[in-house]
């Protein structure tokens, strides 16, 4: 499981950060979404650093090559964009960082596989649902998808998606949640995201 997340506020993101690390996650993808965000970036990733150990930071929101260069100068370990561009495949390829873009099709799928791409962003996948990939699958087996964008902590959603064969899931919004005066409710965060990553591995273990 992939958290997304961004706040403009340093000390907010680097608690809610912390919250999701406590729930064991081990990856977050700050999305690129307002003024100075690569600041914010460059300080949560020195943060992880020195208090988290083992957190993976990656971008998310990254629509240009220029933006994904940047991001790399302050130790992107993965960038996430919204589409898929050659130009920016070219520039992760050539430091040798994961590059997940969203497809829509088969046909811009195999394009991002010939392309380097190992992990295929599904967005939104509220609109195409598990039956996409389940589809994708029958004729492309190799291919590893990452819904991100209708996908939810509780057990039924999370079922669904890897039944249908999700490689991994991104969860922005329904992992976030906030308390009655609209801050992060960072115990919540905390809890959702232990009870997501366990029951993943319940799913998964019942596959096999």
């Amino acid at each position: 499981m992939v958290p997304l997340f961004y706040h403009a506020d340093i000390k907010t993101a680097q608690q809610v950060l912390s919250a999701c690390y406590r729930g064991g996650a081990r990856l977050l993808e700050f999305t690129n979404r307002g003024d100075f965000a690569h600041e914010v970036f460059g300080e949560l990733n020195k943060y992880c650093v020195k208090e988290l150990p083992g957190m993976i930071m990656g971008v998310g929101s990254v629509t240009d090559a220029g933006t994904a260069a940047l991001y790399l100068q302050l130790g992107a370990n993965f960038i996430v964009t919204p589409v898929f561009r050659q130009d920016i495949a070219i520039v992760c390829n050539r430091k040798k960082v994961l590059f997940s873009p969203g497809c829509g099709s088969l046909t811009e799928i195999a394009r991002a596989e010939e392309m380097g791409v190992e992990i295929v962003k599904l967005f939104p996948g509220s609109t195409y649902g598990p039956g996409f990939i389940k589809a994708v699958l029958g004729p492309q087996p190799w291919t590893s998808i990452m819904p991100t964008g209708g996908v939810s902590p509780d057990y039924d959603n999370l079922k669904k998606w890897f039944d249908a064969g999700a490689y991994c899931v991104g969860m922005g919004s329904q992992l976030m949640t906030k308390d009655a005066e609209g801050n992060f409710d960072l115990e919540k965060i905390e809890q959702l995201t232990k009870q997501a990553l366990e029951d993943i591995k319940t799913i998964r273990q019942s596959k096999k």
